[in-house]
């Protein structure tokens, strides 16, 4: 497949550079949305630490105003500063104070467990209970690790102003659980070592957990709260091992807001109110869902990109190299001598061009000479049928601008006999300026030279179009163009027209009328007569008119098969003979058997000898007689002509049908070739490429290449009944380069594609 192995790797590589561009651009934005998007799920914890920070921070303000609520109670005052007894107890203030504290609890689950110590009843105030004795809510509610002297000692008879105790475990019934403990002396300007009643808040750490879920229920990391001093407020979801490690690392910076440490990110505030500090701890992997989701979306879609960009590369490297290394194969370059195929593809197309461009030089040069030579061929009969005329007139860039009109000759006088080399130089001065004077006056008539002293003017339209020359008009044109040469140039010349014509292949009669007329005239005895007409002459004697060149052109007629144009020939010379001459019946019968004489020299050609009609056509030309008058002879010599015409007609035939039989057969052997051309076809059958193109579609009704793709598309049908062959080898089996081309030309055949009609076949 990859025979053209360095001009299909220079392809790839070009290819895989395109496509490796917009892979560089791609993953630059995929980096940058990796980024933008971890960017915005860091600050988005950041902002909920922050918000829970905040949260947190209101809470433990409706501690403290607890506090100082309750140091402006009035109530609370009275039993602060009563002086207690045995005998004498406020039994009614401090149930009072019980139940005033008791709602409290119920606004604020931070305030769920708290008491009033009154050091002078020794009383202890909980919401809903009062312990007269310490030991008895001690004995309810306590720190796991401090006994009941240091609890006191610590809590109950020392001062406090806005203290906290950091988490421990505590005791509350049958339950055990970790709190922080706020404590507040009463009153609040209380500055001895005892104060006369203190408030302490147990804050479980539960409670503050919940504040702080925002961050662990979505990401499932950790958090902790710390208190000015290092103590640990609330701790979820990690040891405090673990903290204490990660602070002694070097390489965490306790200064910085959020930074990856190890697997989480980490992010550090610290409270400007009250100094404590918040870490939360993020794992990667959740912190960068989303952009683990872009990221395996990306590369997902980018492997595929290139995976299919690599196969269209592939294909379209072959493609593209493939018609290169044919064309290195036409040029003959071998792969071993190393040589770049471009450059060598470069060089030998610049020599093409340069090569091309000096023949259109040299044709461009040469045109008028083959344009010349054409208007010669024409005038002298060469040619033996009309379309040959058209195609050498369009070969030769002959504007021709019709099929009628008339052929004069124009002589320039008072040079006849001169040859000296001055005359002749005077004389193709003269002929240029008569060439100019026809232009202006007629436009581009065709125009060729008759010896030195003589040139031929065609003169052609389309008959009974606008425009059209009659003979007055000619007449005038001539008189004009003598006039015009005569007053401006002191040149006189005389004109000699034939009769006119209605079609091209007579153009060489009325050249040979023209002549005969300018035979006949002497141009100084014409009584200033500058133009003179075939009409106007008579012959010289009573000869029969049967030239050679209009025998020539008959025998080359009939040999074509043109019916028409041979009877229009013999007419003409029937009408010459007839109209314009008087013949003897002596001459009448010379006549006769000059033209049986010609008919009888076909007969001679292979394609009559073998013709069963020959015997049949040779006893009627015999037996053509002049006795009777030339119109009774030109009848029956249009008979046979008509049998002769037929026989070619169905020979040629015969001829075509057996060269598109040979067309067929080649195209049937050699359509898996992908190289097989007109041209090739051309050269197996030994005619023009252009010969046998409009040949098959004359015979057959059908473009050669509309046939060639049929017997494809037959070929295909059959291979695609069978299941041996993927589709990509039928296409290569029949003839395409590639699978894409023989797809569309199945559906363009078929109706439908390759696949759907192997699918209803398999049906």
């Amino acid at each position: 497949m990859f025979r053209h192995t360095k001009v299909f790797r220079n392809f790839l590589i070009s290819y895989l550079v395109i496509l490796a561009i917009p892979s560089i651009a791609g993953y630059m934005s995929y980096r940058t949305s990796i980024n933008v998007t971890t960017s915005v799920s860091i600050e988005n914890s950041v902002t909920q630490l922050q918000k829970s920070k905040e949260l947190l921070e209101r809470r433990m303000a409706e501690v403290e105003g607890l506090t100082r609520q309750l140091a402006i109670n009035q109530d609370l005052a009275v039993l602060i500063n009563e002086r207690a007894t045995q005998e004498s107890v406020n039994v009614y203030g401090i149930w009072k104070m019980m139940r005033d504290v008791t709602a409290v609890g119920q606004t604020n689950d931070f305030l769920r467990h708290f008491f009033i110590y009154l050091q002078n009843y020794n009383v202890v105030l909980a919401p809903g209970s009062a312990y007269f004795r310490p030991e008895h809510y001690y004995a309810i509610y306590h720190y796991a690790d401090l006994p009941f002297e240091e609890w006191r000692e610590q809590v109950l008879d020392a001062t406090h102003r806005s203290e906290l105790i950091p988490l421990k475990e505590f005791v509350s019934g049958t339950q055990r659980t970790s709190v922080i403990t706020y404590m507040q002396s009463l009153p609040l300007d209380s500055f001895h070592d005892t104060s006369p009643a203190v408030v302490v808040v147990v804050i479980d750490e539960a409670a503050i957990a919940s504040l702080l879920s925002g961050i662990t229920d979505r990401y499932g990391g950790w958090v902790r709260v710390g208190d000015e001093q290092g103590g640990v407020v609330s701790l979820t979801g990690i040891e405090e091992s673990a903290v204490a490690a990660m602070a002694a690392d070097s390489r965490f910076d306790a200064g910085r807001i959020s930074q990856f440490y190890e697997d989480d990110l980490v992010i550090t505030i610290r409270s400007e109110k009250n100094g404590w500090v918040y870490q939360a701890g993020i794992p990667r992997e959740a912190l960068l869902e989303n952009a683990n989701k872009i990221k395996s979306i990306t590369w997902t879609v980018t492997g595929i990109a290139l995976f299919a960009g690599l196969l269209v590369g592939l294909a379209l490297a072959y493609r593209n190299s493939a018609p290169i290394h044919r064309m290195l194969t036409v040029f003959g370059q071998e792969a071993k001598t190393g040589r770049n195929a471009f450059d060598f593809l470069q060089g030998n197309i610049a020599e093409m061009i340069t090569n091309n461009r000096k023949l259109e030089s040299e044709l461009r040069r040469q045109q008028p000479l083959v344009r010349d030579a054409f208007y010669k061929r024409l005038i002298a009969g060469e040619f033996q049928s009309r379309e040959e005329i058209v195609a050498a007139a369009v070969q030769s860039g002959a504007g021709l601008g019709g099929n009628a009109g008339f052929v004069g000759i124009v002589q320039i006088n008072g040079y006849s006999g001169m040859n000296d080399v001055e005359v002749l130089n005077e004389l193709s001065a003269a002929r240029l300026i008569l060439k100019q004077a026809m232009l202006d006056l007629a436009g581009p008539v065709p125009i060729t030279e008759l010896g030195a002293d003589k040139s031929v003017v065609m003169l052609f339209s389309e008959e009974g179009s606008e425009g059209a020359f009659d003979r007055d008009q000619a007449d005038a044109l001539f008189r004009h163009l003598s006039e015009l040469l005569f007053r401006e140039y002191k040149i006189s010349v005389f004109a000699a027209v034939g009769n006119p014509f209605a079609s091209i292949t007579d153009v060489s009669l009325a050249y040979e009328q023209a002549k005969l007329a300018l035979e006949r005239v002497d141009p100084t005895r014409t009584n200033d007569k500058s133009v003179v007409w075939y009409g106007e002459t008579k012959p010289e004697s009573d000869t029969y008119y049967y030239p050679l060149d209009v025998e020539l052109r008959l025998l080359g007629t009939i040999r074509a098969g043109e019916l028409e144009e041979a009877k229009r020939i013999v007419r003409m010379i029937v009408s010459e003979n007839k109209d314009v001459r008087e013949l003897s019946p002596e001459m009448k019968h010379q006549l006769a058997l000059e033209i049986k004489g010609t008919l009888l020299k076909l007969l001679d050609q292979k394609t009559f000898q073998e013709s069963e009609a020959s015997v049949d056509v040779k006893a009627r030309i015999l037996a053509l007689q002049s006795t009777e008058s030339l119109d009774a002879f030109q009848a029956e010599v249009d008979a046979v002509m008509e049998t002769m015409c037929h026989t070619i007609a169905s020979k040629k035939n015969d001829m075509h049908v057996k060269i598109v039989e040979q067309i067929k057969s080649f195209v049937g052997e050699r359509y898996s070739d992908a190289e097989l051309t007109l041209y090739r076809i051309a050269e197996r059958v030994e005619r023009p490429e252009k010969y046998i193109s409009q040949l098959f579609k004359e015979v057959t009704g059908t473009n050669l290449s509309d046939h060639l793709e049929q017997v494809r598309m037959d070929r295909a049908v059959e291979l695609l009944k069978e299941s041996a062959h993927t589709i990509d080898e039928i296409a290569s089996l029949v003839g395409y380069n590639s699978s894409h081309s023989f797809r569309r030309a199945f559906k363009r055949v078929t109706g439908v594609s390759p696949s759907a009609y192997r699918q209803s076949v398999e049906n």
